[in-house]
């Protein structure tokens, strides 16, 4: 039965590709919103309007025992990730989908970086290597001293930590407890979270803002669904390079729909980016194999 695991690549591809193009689906909704409502309200919003979908998970949740370790680690996930939320939210009513995009790429990135410093895990050099690469791939974006760097492109820079961090607080707890109960108390802790952010500067959104929002919700949440079919079809070093994709739909969304243009720069450090993601991550695929696998003599034996 295990050699039937991750064996569909087509699959793979196939449920990465809806999955980029529901990704992209969120942030461009999320542009249509504009800067009317402050982004802390909107990110509160789009959880709390998330948490219906949330009801059929709660039996699941509740019967979930929790220590006072995971309580921690859900709460500091929790406080992490409303911050990478609201500022996403900012920039995304700020610079261009692709900008949004790309940057967006960095947080397996600084995951990589946070496993070392924090996880005790090891970082080999063509790791660091790689690492460096797509922080390269973010100055080709950003171009500091070549154009104007706004609050924008720094919301977001700040953004893919949060979420880098997000990640890894994400991994300690998946180890103890089910992957519904993990995303159901961030979706939880993130809406207390946002809460007395949105409290502070509330205005009252149209109905049109609350459908759009909930829009939100239902393409996050199909989004993450169809991540993990791609993840059950086909191993990650299949999967990853797909993610490329979510910046073509950004680049061609932000042109024809939005008027944005297409900046080479972007789609450059995007590339660069995305190539130095999908090295890592074909790395530690290989690094997996080798340790599962019996060394050419015990082969023989």
């Amino acid at each position: 039965m295990q050699a039937q695991v991750n064996t569909r690549p087509g699959w793979g591809i196939f449920w990465m590709v809806v999955t980029g193009i529901l990704f992209v689906g969120v942030t461009a909704l999320v542009k249509t919103i504009g800067t009317r409502l402050p982004a802390p309200q909107a990110a509160f919003l789009r959880y709390a309007l998330g948490l219906i979908l949330l009801v059929p998970a709660l039996p699941i949740i509740l019967r979930t025992p929790i220590s006072r370790r995971l309580w921690v680690v859900f709460g500091a996930r929790g406080a992490v990730h409303t911050v990478g939320v609201a500022l996403w939210f900012f920039a995304m009513a700020r610079i261009p989908l692709a900008d949004v995009t790309a940057m967006n790429f960095l947080s397996p990135i600084y995951v990589t970086i946070g496993a070392a410093l924090f996880l005790g895990e090891r970082l080999a050099l063509r790791r660091l290597l790689a690492v460096l690469i797509a922080l390269g791939g973010a100055l080709i974006i950003l171009r500091p001293g070549l154009r104007e760097v706004g609050p924008g492109h720094l919301a977001m820079v700040l953004t893919a930590i949060c979420f880098g961090a997000s990640y890894l607080l994400a991994k300690m707890a998946s180890s103890e407890v089910s992957p519904v109960a993990v995303v159901g108390m961030m979706s939880i802790t993130v809406a207390i979270g946002l809460a007395p952010l949105a409290a502070l500067d509330w205005v009252t959104p149209t109905w049109l803002e609350l459908i759009t929002l909930f829009g939100v919700a239902v393409l996050a949440t199909g989004g993450h669904y169809t991540m993990t079919l791609a993840f059950r079809a086909a191993p990650l070093a299949v999967t990853q390079p797909m993610t490329f994709l979510q910046l073509v739909w950004a680049v061609l969304l932000g042109a024809l729909v939005f008027g944005e243009g297409v900046d080479p720069y972007v789609v450059l450090g995007g590339m660069v980016i995305v190539a130095s993601v999908s090295f890592i991550t074909w790395r530690e695929a290989i690094l997996k194999r080798r340790a599962i696998t019996p060394t050419s003599v015990a082969t023989k034996c």
